[in-house]
C-alpha cells in the first residue's frame, strides 16, 4: 500500500493549462499568516521533483527570492540601472556600451544560477581574438560587478566571474610622442586657430586634456608676482578636471606649474580673442570662467577638442593629423623633457604622477638621454686601454 504524504509535505499534480507537472511543498507561514508554498515544474514527474529540490535548496541557502529564470542579462541590466550611482557620465556610457555590445549578446541568455567559470573563460577566450586587453578588462569588470550585485541581493550563491583570469587580448594602437621637429611643426600649424593656446599649454606644461577643459581663468596667473621674495613667475594652478566631483585624477595630480614664456604669450592672445567671442555671442554667451570654452562659453567635451585639434594641425609638416590625439601632447611633453636630460623624478612631479613607474612605462617614448652612469663608473674601475 502506497504511503500517504503527511500534511505540509506538498504534492505533485498535472497542470492541464501549462501541460507540465507541478511539484509543491509547504514551508509554513509568513508573518502575515500567508502560507509559504514553493513550486517546481517539469515535463515529467522526475523533472518537476528535481526542480522543486533546487528551489528548496536555494531557500535553505538564503536564496528564497531568486527567480529560477533570472538570467545574466537581467543581472547586467539591473546593475546598469541601479548599481552605478554617482559615477562620471563618461564612465556610465562606457559601461553601457561594453555591456550591451559584448556581454549581453554573448552570454546574456544564460541563467545566472547556471553560469559557470568555464562559461566565462570560454566567453573571454572568444573575445580575446578580437578585443584589446584593456577592453577585455572592461567587459570582465562589467560582468563581475553585475554578478556581485546580484549575489548581494540573493539572486545567486556565488560570483564565479571573480574566479576567472583575463586573457591577453589583441595589441591596441600604442600611444606615441612628437619629436622636437614635429612639435615645432604642430605649433606653427596651430598658430592663428582657436586651438593654438590649448595646444601650446598642453605641449609645454603636460597638463591632462581633462584638466585643461576644466581650467578657469581664476587659476591662471599670467603676471605672476614679481614683487614677492623670491619673485614668482607666471603660473597656472592645475587643481580641477572634468572628472566626477571636479577634482584631479589623484591628489598628487594637484600641482602649480610655472608657465613658459610661449604659454604666457599664447594665453594673453587667447584672452583677447575670447573677449571678441563673448561680444559675438551676445546674449547666447554663458559665463563659466573657462579658459577653453565653446564659442558660447560652455564646457567642451572630448569629441569637440579632438575634432578641433586635428583641424588645427592638419597642415603640420611631417604629421598626419588623423593619427594623433590631444592626449599625446602630454606624452610628447614627457618625452621631450626626458630627451633633454631632465631627471625622471622631476618629470613625474611636473605631470602629477605619484611615482616614476607610470612616467617611465607609459609616457616616456624617447630612448635618450643615454644612461652613462654605469659606463663611466666601470671605466674608472676597469682602466681601459693597452696600458692598464
Amino acid at each position: 500500500m502506497t504511503k500517504r504524504r503527511g500534511r505540509g509535505d506538498g504534492g505533485l499534480h498535472w497542470d492541464e493549462k501549462r501541460q507540465r507537472w507541478i511539484a509543491t511543498a509547504s514551508l509554513g507561514y509568513d508573518p502575515s499568516g500567508k502560507r509559504i508554498v514553493k513550486r517546481g515544474s517539469g515535463k515529467t514527474k522526475t523533472e518537476a521533483k528535481h526542480k522543486l529540490k533546487e528551489v528548496l535548496r536555494d531557500h535553505e541557502d538564503g536564496l528564497a527570492i531568486a527567480p529560477t529564470g533570472y538570467t545574466v542579462e537581467n543581472a547586467v541590466n539591473d546593475w546598469l540601472v541601479y548599481g552605478r550611482a554617482g559615477r562620471d557620465k563618461a564612465t556610465l556610457d562606457t559601461c553601457t556600451i561594453l555591456s550591451r555590445t559584448h556581454v549581453i549578446p554573448s552570454i546574456g541568455a544564460r541563467k545566472l544560477r547556471d553560469l559557470s567559470a568555464e562559461d566565462v573563460d570560454q566567453w573571454l577566450a572568444v573575445k580575446a581574438q578580437s578585443l584589446s586587453t584593456r577592453t577585455l578588462q572592461g567587459i570582465h569588470s562589467c560582468l563581475n560587478r553585475a554578478v556581485k550585485r546580484a549575489m548581494a541581493r540573493d539572486k545567486v550563491k556565488r560570483n564565479v566571474v571573480e574566479l576567472c583570469s583575463i586573457p591577453k587580448g589583441q595589441s591596441g594602437r600604442p600611444s606615441k610622442a612628437l619629436t622636437l621637429a614635429q612639435a615645432e611643426a604642430v605649433l606653427e600649424a596651430a598658430a592663428g586657430t582657436s586651438m593654438h593656446a590649448y595646444i601650446v599649454l598642453a605641449l609645454l606644461t603636460g597638463a591632462h586634456t581633462e584638466e585643461l577643459r576644466a581650467l578657469t581663468w581664476d587659476h591662471v596667473f599670467l603676471k605672476g608676482k614679481p614683487d614677492a621674495s623670491p619673485p614668482i613667475p607666471p603660473y597656472v594652478a592645475v587643481w580641477r578636471s572634468v572628472r566626477s566631483g571636479g577634482d584631479t585624477k589623484t591628489r598628487k595630480s594637484r600641482r602649480t606649474l610655472a608657465l613658459p614664456a610661449r604659454c604666457v604669450e599664447a594665453l594673453w592672445q587667447h584672452w583677447e580673442d575670447q573677449g571678441w567671442d563673448r561680444l559675438a555671442a551676445a546674449d547666447d554667451w554663458e559665463e563659466n570662467g573657462l579658459v577653453f570654452p565653446s564659442t558660447v562659453g560652455k564646457e567642451l567635451d572630448s569629441t569637440n577638442v579632438r575634432r578641433a585639434f586635428r583641424t588645427a594641425i592638419d597642415k603640420a609638416e611631417g604629421v598626419n593629423a588623423k593619427e594623433w590625439t590631444p592626449r599625446e601632447l602630454r606624452h610628447s611633453f614627457v618625452s621631450l623633457l626626458s630627451d633633454s636630460g631632465v631627471p625622471l623624478e622631476e618629470i613625474s612631479r611636473l605631470v602629477g604622477h605619484s611615482g616614476t613607474a607610470v612616467t617611465e612605462e607609459v609616457y616616456r617614448k624617447q630612448i635618450r638621454p643615454v644612461i652613462q652612469t654605469g659606463a663611466v663608473a666601470m671605466d674608472g674601475i676597469f682602466k681601459a686601454g693597452p696600458d692598464r
